[in-house]
């Protein structure tokens, strides 16, 4: 029996826990999570980006202060990766009488968390974001022209003095004081899983399976906010094997996360010992030799 890999399979006959993620069983669903803090009206955001390093994000900042643009590269790490990825997304304010004033940044096990603090500007001075204000962002164009309005999470802002987080169909709706939707709706489970929204290049896909010229397998998993030593990999005594992780709150997160499923099958008097199991950036992978 030959080393087989189990594609990612709904996990109920209502469909996927977490559109966003085959293998998220518990917690938060969506590619991003927006709080606002009540003590100080700060916007707290947390945005996936598996695979990247605090090295690789760059965050800038649009000259009127308005909007912020996140960008985060997710470089190849292993030989059978498909390619390098590379996110980008943007936030920001809906009001014209606020500017962001500061903005906090933390990136760790392929999660992007940023506070936003906003101060008060003179309303005399008229506002306008037209396109001689944007800066020149590589793949800027990608993201507004390229948008998928069925994936709304790519994009989400503050209004007015609540902060409160939206989001609409096109990256700067919000701007513009379009309503979001609701990240725990019936719109976050289903029979299909959503291509994350802000990959600009590379794979929008949590999955990735590789059959090798030994006759092995090569498994990439994301499961974003998950530590290093949070991985665990099971073989069952049907000889499945089981990848899980968890992803404990950090900062303000509304809650933790749990990733779970059985991705391959090895055959019965497999030595398990063999299989190479490497967790870095929130992406696990594995390397499963040939019986």
């Amino acid at each position: 029996m030959p080393v087989m890999n189990i594609g990612p399979v709904p996990q109920s006959h209502d469909g996927f826990y977490a559109r966003n993620n085959p293998y998220q069983v518990n917690g938060p669903k969506g590619f991003t999570e927006f709080k606002l803090m009540e003590e100080n009206e700060d916007l707290y955001a947390r945005f996936d980006f598996p695979g990247v390093t605090k090295e690789s994000l760059r965050i800038l900042v649009e000259p009127l202060k308005k909007a912020v643009f996140v960008f985060g590269d997710a470089p190849k790490e292993f030989r059978h990766d498909s390619s390098h990825r590379k996110y980008g997304t943007v936030t920001g304010l809906v009001c014209d009488c606020c500017e962001i004033s500061n903005i906090q940044c933390f990136v760790g096990d392929g999660v992007v968390r940023l506070i936003l603090s906003k101060k008060k500007i003179n309303l005399h001075v008229p506002f306008s974001f037209g396109g001689a204000t944007m800066p020149n962002v590589p793949f800027l164009a990608r993201i507004i022209n390229g948008y998928n309005p069925e994936v709304s999470d790519i994009i989400h802002g503050m209004c007015a003095d609540s902060m409160v987080p939206v989001a609409g169909g096109h990256p700067l709706a919000h701007l513009r004081g379009h309503n979001g939707h609701n990240a725990e709706g019936p719109a976050f489970t289903g029979p299909v899983t959503l291509p994350h929204p802000s990959v600009l290049e590379g794979s929008t896909s949590a999955y990735e399976s590789k059959h090798l010229p030994n006759g092995g397998l090569f498994l990439r998993i994301d499961m974003p906010g998950v530590p290093n030593d949070r991985f665990m990999m099971t073989v069952e005594s049907d000889g499945g094997i089981t990848v899980i992780g968890r992803a404990p709150p950090a900062m303000h997160d509304s809650s933790g996360r749990e990733y779970r499923g059985k991705v391959a099958v090895v055959p019965l008097a497999y030595d398990n010992r063999r299989i190479k199991v490497i967790a870095k950036h929130g992406v696990i992978r594995l390397i499963i030799p040939p019986f």
